[in-house]
């Protein structure tokens, strides 16, 4: 069985916290968000790491986090581009919004023949993730691993923040850990000890349970997603490029949510107890600091993460 490898979705601007935060330093000896989730991946057993990235931020990328990474993974770049549509399709004139995160890993589809993990570049998903996904997609007991996917999830109280609001997908799941359905709610806040979503601006507000599982986009697929991927973008632009030419997204979750209903797929939900830490905000940069120098101080990570 082919080792999994890891695929960090990097080609995003930050547009709350107000640059390119993926490489924004959390602690005093440089590392970003990415060094520790790559850490993590390599104490578990990944062996390369695909970054998908635009083009023009290769050298700052390479600077900030691939050059030393190469020491110790291999390292690949995907470039996320807008031109990048199939033969028969144009990108809209006056277009220059990326075309969704299911459009970004479709980008990695020759780089990639084998099982494969996607994360965020600026999340911190915990030591205990990667390895339950490395786990999963290495069970030599999965006798065909076609369509036998996984997704980390948190609870909800541990994905907070204290400055503002933030898109989670609320899972729905069966009796046996098996993934039925994701509702995205686009406005989530910290309210009190619990926390509550609205859909209406404000005007209306319903409760979430502290320990709601959510999603924070750290999927585990086999590598026939990305000739799902490749099939249903051609469907997606068919159907949504006339009606919103210039704003219309390929969503990573809607693909699986389309294979679960055609049952071409299973996601089992594989649950993590640690906390999330993001800079979706500037204002959230210092308690991850804090928090990243706590982990430390506990002997879960080095000082200094690549001697």
């Amino acid at each position: 069985m082919k080792k999994p490898v890891l695929v960090i979705m990097a080609a995003g601007m930050g547009s709350r916290y107000g640059g390119l935060k993926q490489i924004d330093p959390i602690d005093t000896d440089g590392h970003i968000i990415m060094d520790f989730s790559v850490y993590d991946a390599v104490r578990a057993g990944f062996e390369k790491v695909i970054f998908i990235i635009k083009r023009e931020n290769e050298q700052a990328f390479r600077e900030a986090i691939g050059d030393r990474l190469s020491r110790f993974i291999q390292v690949s770049y995907v470039f996320q581009e807008l031109d990048n549509v199939p033969e028969g399709f144009a990108v809209p004139e006056g277009r220059v919004k990326p075309w969704g995160t299911g459009h970004a890993v479709l980008s990695c589809i020759n780089e990639i023949d084998g099982p494969f993990v996607v994360i965020n570049a600026d999340d911190y998903y915990g030591a205990h993730a990667f390895r339950m996904a490395y786990d999963f997609l290495t069970d030599p007991k999965a006798e065909d691993s076609t369509g036998r996917y996984m997704m980390v999830s948190y609870r909800l109280e541990n994905t907070l923040t204290e400055n503002g609001y933030v898109s989670r997908g609320v899972c729905v799941t069966d009796d046996e850990g098996y993934l039925r359905g994701i509702n995205e709610r686009t406005h989530i806040e910290k309210r009190g000890e619990g926390a509550a979503y609205t859909e209406d601006e404000g005007a209306s507000w319903t409760e979430l349970p502290a320990d709601t599982a959510v999603s924070m986009n750290m999927w585990g697929f086999s590598a026939d997603i990305l000739e799902e991927l490749k099939k249903r973008f051609v469907v997606f632009l068919e159907e949504n490029l006339e009606k919103n030419p210039l704003k219309c997204e390929f969503f990573l979750p809607f693909v699986v949510d389309e294979l679960l209903e055609e049952k071409k797929a299973t996601v089992k939900v594989l649950k993590s107890a640690d906390k999330w830490y993001g800079v979706t905000y500037k204002e959230d940069k210092p308690m991850v600091m804090a928090a990243v120098q706590k982990l430390k101080d506990q002997g879960l990570y080095p000082q200094k993460l690549w001697q």
